[in-house]
């Protein structure tokens, strides 16, 4: 018992006379999967090198090393992090910085629980201009800068150029795309006669977001001021019913694929079954990859577009992002300066994480020879410019989504007549929005 005492005793002493940790403690939240066993520390990835949480995991492993005087707690939460996100400032003791949707911005800033980091960044030598204007458009609210935008990302065009040459569809080395509503009917009809395939691949099972991004966009298209304020939308409306027509045309001809949830339209138009994919920027690394490999079916046969505007006047696309903002809490001088370091971090590394198909979000980086080398990029790289997010005071826009895209799969599907459907969808909408605290 004595010689226990007295090793409690030492121990103690030992303790009192170590020096403290004297680095800044400042938590980190980011969605994009855990990957530690692709990603050994201070090594490069032994796999996947181009995909979301091995580029993040790395840039946050390199931050630390050069960082050393700062103690960055890193929390992986699983896609979009939301629910733990509300739990923890339930609770009081929200994470520093956070990685969230630019959509679910205006539910955070409209209550208080993000800064604005306008002064913020300008401290560390980042201003407004510097973005390009999707992403500027992204994270302002209120002519301040609520959000780092880290991308912007949107639905493309992933198409299968070998099916395409099989159905008289490529013109030098090119995919010949639509111009009209007309235009696609007839080049889906011709694809699938000439290959017995449907021409679109589309997750509609348990998948409503793509829905309502296919009607964002084309909507902007169209030039129709769809949300008249930021609580009230119009959506019966001429522009949105030929949108909708379309899509239930091409559904009753069984010209796209009908019963694939994600998971079996990725894996579907990777294995050659549709010629286009409408999804977003995020699957260009794994498919040309997949164009790069000997005996796969997308073998040489593989490039990507933005959706070619149909219905005129304005080319135009619906886009999001991803920004980091910094929530509502108490910090030290030293916890807000390590905080500007990790943010100013991010900003400098903008071209790596620009690796992973999203769009760059910082102008010199969009315009470097560096990015416009990388694959397809050069195809991509306007939207950038002309990328539009909904008005940035327009709350709850996950949950609109959500209900836009029930609405348009029963119109779709013909379980209703495409007005009815419309009309629900901004009924449930507006009343969502009436509601709001």
């Amino acid at each position: 018992m004595k010689t226990l005492v007295s090793l409690l005793i030492m121990a103690l002493a030992i303790s009192a006379c170590s020096p403290k940790d004297e680095r800044t403690h400042v938590t980190v939240q980011r969605i994009f999967g855990e990957c530690r066993a692709n990603v050994p520390r201070d090594q490069a990835p032994l796999r996947n090198p181009d995909g979301e949480c091995e580029i993040l995991t790395g840039l946050i492993d390199q931050f630390e090393r050069e960082n050393p005087d700062i103690d960055l707690t890193v929390n992986i939460v699983a896609w979009p992090g939301y629910d733990q996100l509300s739990a923890q400032y339930a609770a009081g003791n929200p994470p520093d910085v956070v990685s969230i949707h630019m959509s679910s911005m205006p539910d955070y800033q409209s209550r208080g629980l993000i800064v604005p980091l306008t002064a913020e960044l300008a401290q560390v030598g980042v201003t407004a201009k510097a973005f390009t204007p999707a992403a500027r458009q992204g994270v302002t609210i209120k002519n301040e800068l609520y959000g780092l935008p880290f991308d912007n990302w949107t639905p493309l065009w992933h198409i299968n150029t070998g099916l395409f040459a099989k159905a008289g569809l490529m013109r030098d080395g090119e995919p010949i795309l639509p111009r009209t509503p007309e235009d696609l009917l007839a080049q889906a009809r011709q694809f699938k006669a000439a290959t017995g395939k449907p021409y679109f691949v589309q997750s509609m099972i348990n998948e409503r977001a793509a829905y309502t991004r296919n009607l964002y966009t084309y909507l902007m298209n169209q030039k129709a001021a769809f949300f008249e304020d930021p609580k009230h939308i119009r959506l019966n409306t001429p522009e949105a019913r030929r949108i909708v027509a379309l899509f239930k045309q091409i559904y009753d001809e069984s010209l796209t694929t009908k019963d694939q949830d994600y998971s079996s339209a990725t894996q579907g138009f990777m294995n050659g079954q549709g010629g286009v994919y409408l999804v977003g920027t995020w699957m260009i690394g794994a498919y040309e990859a997949e164009a790069n490999t000997p005996g796969q079916p997308l073998y040489k046969s593989y490039t990507v577009k933005p959706y070619p505007m149909l219905f005129g006047p304005e080319q135009a696309a619906y886009v999001d992002g991803h920004a980091w903002v910094v929530s509502n809490r108490e910090r030290t001088p030293t916890q807000n300066e390590a905080v500007r370091r990790f943010l100013k971090f991010l900003y400098d590394h903008n071209y790596d994480w620009s690796r992973t198909g999203h769009l760059p979000t910082v102008q010199a980086v969009a315009q470097s020879p560096q990015y416009l080398s990388l694959p397809h990029r050069r195809d991509i790289v306007a939207l950038s410019e002309i990328g539009r997010t909904l008005p940035s005071e327009v709350q709850r826009q996950f949950a609109i989504q959500d209900i836009i895209g029930d609405e348009l799969f029963s119109a779709i599907a013909g379980h209703k007549p495409i007005e009815q459907a419309l009309t629900d969808a901004e009924t449930r909408t507006n009343d969502l929005l009436f509601h709001l605290l």
